[in-house]
């Protein structure tokens, strides 16, 4: 169900290569959270950095919705960086397995693996 890249940059490096990977493969980001910051200012410190970015192909989405509107509960996808043992990691929940757990359209099946396919892409480019 997840997908995850180790990387030898910093989580702060990753991220920024993780957002010109994203434009490339022809996506956008959203909304990026540091959820480490977050965390802190509501007096709940995370001892890693952990950023998640949610992205989004707008065709993508489209059909996605077309088919079946009810999937919206599954957009944006989203990728985070985070640390963990002392390692830069980039993850992201499968999008074919999310999509096929809660559908069983064909067509949602194709877009999904489309941007699964994207996704991995835009991971390893920023690993």
């Amino acid at each position: 169900m997840r997908y995850i890249v180790e990387s030898k940059k910093s989580p702060a490096t990753a991220v920024e290569d993780l957002r010109a990977a994203v434009a490339k493969h022809g996506f956008g980001v959203l909304h990026a959270y540091d959820l480490q910051e977050t965390l802190a200012a509501k007096g709940y410190p995370l001892a890693h950095a952990c950023h998640i970015l949610e992205v989004c192909n707008p065709q993508q989405a489209s059909k996605v919705l077309a088919e079946d509107m009810g999937m919206n509960i599954a957009l944006p996808c989203r990728i985070s960086v985070y640390e963990e043992d002392g390692k830069t990691k980039i993850a992201t929940a499968l999008p074919t397995k999310l999509l096929t757990a809660l559908s069983d359209s064909p067509a949602l099946a194709t877009v999904a693996q489309d941007v699964e396919t994207k996704m991995k892409a835009m991971m390893h480019d920023a690993a």
